[in-house]
Parts: structure tokens; C-alpha cells; sequence
């Protein structure tokens, strides 16, 4: 399942088909990626100890495409908050609810920070709910950024670039909060276990009421949890089909929890914008 789990190796991803399996294996959310003849790697890293209950991992991206035509990567991303470091571009990215289109052009080099579910909420200060779907300015909350940006840009490797980012993070951790741990919990369950199909399966499990399970959602992770549960049970079935086994509609459907094979499909559709069949012959 996308997103799973850890990895505490550095992981390199260099797409040779439409469908770039191992980035959306690994947990990047990569639906589409075009080939090009030019060259692209995403690597992640673990966070140093002082960072493991905040970040989940940091990633960087390299791409040389000069001379070659641009690379689309449409991407179904994680509940999850990024702080990315661009040339002059630093932004902190807030949960994502739709897919979402990316163009790669020319030479460049970014690294980003994924925080864990509700980590960030500590940082911000304020719901990250504010956030969805759009960004703010990485000096909205780092009044240093642009000197960190510089600094982590700079570096000539990429454990430089994370050591370099990693220290500047330290500098600013707030104060621990309870909260953030039972968040963290709440969307680990979900991501972890199909089972999870409906909102009072967490009421049930984590014994909070509906109200404070929203509210804690909503200040916290940034998305509801039924739209969260939505979106991991869609990676369900997007490692299901990209694994290649044929898997009969209404079959998915019941392990996913679905009253009919309509109803998912109809979520699939929002989420993917086409249907299961529909995803697979477009690979």
C-alpha cells in the first residue's frame, strides 16, 4: 500500500514508463509520469532521531530535461503536509484533496520535508484544514526560510541537503503535543488496515466521540476523516490493480468495504478521473 510504511534507505526512482510503478510503490502517489529522454531521480531519506515524531521522510528531486520536452506527473497525494525547498519558490504545501498536475522543465534540484499526519499543526499554529489545496510562503512560518533555502540549496549531495535541512527544522521544533500522536495514530490505522472502512470503525477503535474525531481531523490532518479513509482505500485498489492480478469489480468492492462495485466506482472516478478498467488501458 502506498505510504505504509517507512524507509530508511535512500530510494531512487528513474521513470521509463507512462505508469512510474516504483514511485507509486514507494509511496510518491505518482499516477502518471511521460517518459522523456531526459533524466529525473526521486530519492528519499530518513530524519535524524531529533525529527523521527515529526517528519516522515525528506525527499529531494533532480531532473535534467534541457533540450527534451517536459515531463506531466499527475499525482494522488498523501494527507500530508510538505515543506519544499525551490530556487526562490519555498513553499509549505497543505494536504492536497484532489489529484493534481505537475510539469517538470529545464535543470533543477528541490528537497522537501513530509511531515507525518498532524505533525505540522504545532509549526502553523493554526487548523491546517486553512491550507488544503493551496500553499503559503515557507517564511509564513519560517521568518528564516530564504536563508535556509540558500544553505540547503547549495549543498553539493544529498545527505548535505538533508543535514542541512534537518538542522534548520531542529532549530524550530515547537513544543510536543499530545494530539499530534493520537492523529498520527488515527491515519497509521487507516492507511494500515482495509478494514477501515467507515468512520465509526475509528470512533470505535480510538473510542472518541464523531464530533471530537472531526474536530481533531479537521485542526490536526487537514482533510476529514471519511475523506481520508476514502483516499487509502483507493490506493488499495490502485496497488491491486497495478500489481497486475485480475480482481472481479464486485470482489474489490466487498473488500473495500463498499456497499456495491458502483458506489467505489464512483469514488475511484473522483479521485483518478476514470475507471478502474478505464485506469488500466490508459497503461
Amino acid at each position: 500500500m502506498i505510504g505504509k510504511s517507512r524507509h530508511p534507505n535512500t530510494q531512487q526512482v528513474a521513470p521509463d514508463s507512462p505508469l512510474d510503478r516504483s514511485a507509486f510503490g514507494q509511496g510518491c502517489g505518482v499516477l502518471h509520469h511521460s517518459p522523456s529522454p531526459g533524466t529525473y531521480q526521486h530519492r528519499r531519506h530518513a530524519p535524524p532521531s531529533e525529527l523521527t515524531e515529526w517528519v516522515e521522510h525528506f525527499w529531494l528531486e533532480t531532473w535534467d530535461l534541457r533540450g527534451c520536452s517536459p515531463q506531466t506527473r499527475i499525482v494522488l497525494p498523501h494527507p500530508s503536509v510538505h515543506l519544499v525547498f525551490a530556487p526562490g519558490r519555498s513553499k509549505i504545501y497543505g494536504v492536497q484533496l484532489r489529484r493534481f498536475t505537475r510539469e517538470l522543465k529545464d535543470k533543477d534540484s528541490i528537497l522537501g520535508i513530509k511531515f507525518r499526519p498532524g505533525a505540522f499543526y504545532p509549526f502553523f499554529g493554526k487548523p491546517i484544514s486553512t491550507i488544503a489545496n493551496s500553499s503559503v510562503t515557507a517564511e509564513h512560518v519560517f521568518p528564516d526560510a530564504v536563508s535556509a533555502e540558500q544553505r540547503v540549496l547549495m549543498c553539493g549531495d544529498d545527505h548535505a541537503m538533508v543535514e542541512a535541512a534537518a538542522k534548520f527544522l531542529i532549530t524550530h521544533l515547537p513544543a510536543r503535543d499530545p494530539n499530534v500522536g493520537i492523529a498520527c495514530r488515527i491515519v497509521e490505522a487507516i492507511a494500515n488496515d482495509c478494514a477501515v472502512t467507515r468512520v465509526e470503525h475509528l470512533t470505535t477503535r480510538f473510542g472518541l466521540p464523531e464530533r471530537k474525531l472531526q474536530r481533531l481531523f479537521h485542526r490536526y490532518i487537514g482533510a476529514s476523516p471519511r475523506w481520508v479513509i476514502k483516499r487509502y482505500r483507493v490506493y488499495d485498489v490502485l496497488t491491486q490493480l497495478t500489481a497486475g492480478e485480475p480482481v472481479a469489480g464486485a470482489t474489490l468492492a466487498q473488500n473495500m468495504g463498499y456497499f456495491d462495485q458502483a458506489h467505489l466506482y464512483n469514488d475511484f472516478r473522483k479521485m483518478i478521473g476514470c475507471s478502474p478498467g478505464q485506469y488500466l488501458e490508459s497503461k
